[in-house]
This record gives C-alpha cells, sequence and structure tokens, in this order.
C-alpha cells in the first residue's frame, strides 16, 4: 500500500508558516518500517482541494490530509471531500458528543455555565460535520476530532493534534503494515563524473536487476567532497549484489570512487 500526504492552506505556500508535516510524517512512517509515496501542498482553493480528494479517494493509496477541518471560512477540506465523494455533509452523532463534551469541559475550567444553544456553540458543530458516512479519528488533544473515508485520513494542521492522530491510526489500524516498506540503501561517491555518462549503467543495472531502483545524487559545491555524485541502489531485498555491479561498471567507465555508504 502506498503512503500519501497532502497539506492544505495558503500559510503554507505564502511562507506564513513553515511546514513541519512533511519531516514529521517521514520520520513517523520510517520508524515504522514504512516511506512515504507521494506529498502534495494545496492552498485553501476549493476546486483544487477537491481534485487533490478526488485523486486521493480513487489510488487506494493510505492518506493523511492535514489542515483545513475547521469551520472558519478558510477552512474548505470537509466541504471538499464531501464534494469529492458526490455525498453530503452530515453531523457526525459521535463527533457531535465529543464536541460538546469538549465545550462543557472549556465552560466548567472558565467557571460558566455551558449553554448548548448559545450560536457560537452552536457554530462549533460545524467541525462535525462530515461527509456521510465518514468515521471518526479520536484527537487526544482537545477531543475535537477529524474524520476518515476509507484509507484517506482527516487531520488538523496543528502538528500537536496531527501527530498523535496520524501516530494512532498507524499503531492501530495500521499495524500490520509496519515494516512492509523498509529499504536497504547502498551508495558511493564519484568523484567529477557526469550523470549523462553515468546513465546507461544506471538503465543496466535496473533492467538487470528489477527488484532495485538505481539513484543519482549530483553536487557541485559539497565542502567535503567537491564536485561529485552519490551513486547508489535502493530497495527492499538484496542491494549487496546490484551495488557491486554498479560500483564494478564505474570503476570500469574510468571512474574515481570515494567513501561508500550503507543505511
Amino acid at each position: 500500500m502506498n503512503i500519501g500526504l497532502i497539506i492544505i492552506g495558503d500559510e503554507i505556500l505564502s511562507g506564513k508558516r513553515q511546514d513541519k508535516h512533511l519531516a514529521k510524517v517521514i520520520e513517523l512512517l520510517a520508524a515504522r518500517g514504512l516511506a512515504l509515496a507521494w506529498a502534495r501542498y494545496v492552498g485553501d482553493d476549493r476546486p483544487r482541494i477537491t481534485e487533490a480528494l478526488r485523486h486521493a479517494f480513487a489510488s487506494g493509496d493510505l492518506v493523511f490530509s492535514c489542515g483545513g477541518i475547521g469551520a472558519t471560512p478558510d477552512d474548505h477540506t470537509r466541504q471538499c471531500a464531501a464534494a469529492a465523494l458526490g455525498v453530503p455533509l452530515e453531523l457526525h452523532p459521535e463527533a457531535k458528543a465529543l464536541i460538546v463534551e469538549r465545550m462543557r469541559d472549556v465552560a466548567a475550567e472558565q467557571g460558566q455555565p455551558f449553554d448548548p444553544e448559545r450560536p457560537d456553540n452552536l457554530h462549533r458543530l460545524n467541525m462535525g460535520m462530515f461527509p456521510a458516512g465518514a468515521s471518526i479519528v479520536p484527537n487526544p488533544y482537545n477531543k475535537i476530532p477529524g474524520f476518515s473515508v476509507g484509507d484517506v485520513h482527516f487531520v488538523p494542521g496543528f502538528p500537536v493534534m496531527a501527530w498523535p492522530m496520524i501516530e494512532s491510526l498507524l499503531d492501530g489500524r495500521y499495524a500490520a503494515l509496519h515494516g512492509g516498506g523498509r529499504q536497504r540503501e547502498r551508495s558511493v561517491i564519484v568523484y567529477e563524473a557526469m550523470e549523462a555518462a553515468l546513465t546507461p549503467l544506471m538503465e543496466a543495472i535496473e533492467a538487470r536487476f528489477p527488484a532495485v531502483k538505481v539513484f543519482s545524487l549530483p553536487s557541485v559545491d559539497h565542502p567535503q567532497h567537491g564536485r561529485h555524485i552519490e551513486l547508489g541502489v535502493k530497495g527492499a531485498g538484496d542491494v549487496d549484489a546490484p551495488f557491486a555491479a554498479l560500483r564494478d561498471g564505474v570503476a570500469a567507465l574510468g571512474g574515481r570512487l570515494g567513501p561508500e555508504m550503507v543505511r
């Protein structure tokens, strides 16, 4: 199962806030032997969000979507998810109970009576309006839940809420996937080489060893190695044989080899 990530919000694209989700989700997945297959950033634009979510629902991938599930005018994710699915928004009964419980807790903390009919409290119930058929994603931070439709899961943009919710899904519903994306990687520094000259060798290695991917990471001003290419192979199975073939091929081409790395 491929794993994808959607990060929603104008504040990310404008630079007003720096995205922290991508690096953290990669970290959370790696700790469980999993890897991110793709990621997508989308601003607060309903047609674009709807298109991104339509792709997510159709992909069959495990997808986490961060942001835009509140109830302010710039939050569109819930509405776009419903539009992408072609279903209406409905007040989820369990979400309603959790939101009411949270509002009651806040009123008690402030020493005020709880009035569920107060306009602002009624408005907060919009945070429980999910696409028909959705299930909730519990939020241990403040009880206001996210939601899931199939393998696409929607969490808030706040890291303090989103990350524990994602971890809970990974360690609960998707525990059986752990280790399924673990890969080994071996690479070598090749000094003063040109990628174009190495491309036929890289293609030959992938054709000979279809279970691995060959990668090339060039650098022109590395403080230690100067101009070089980190050339390597990665895969879930044996990488030693394809790496040896790659390294020997570079040597046969007259490439000057440097340090080797194993990850």
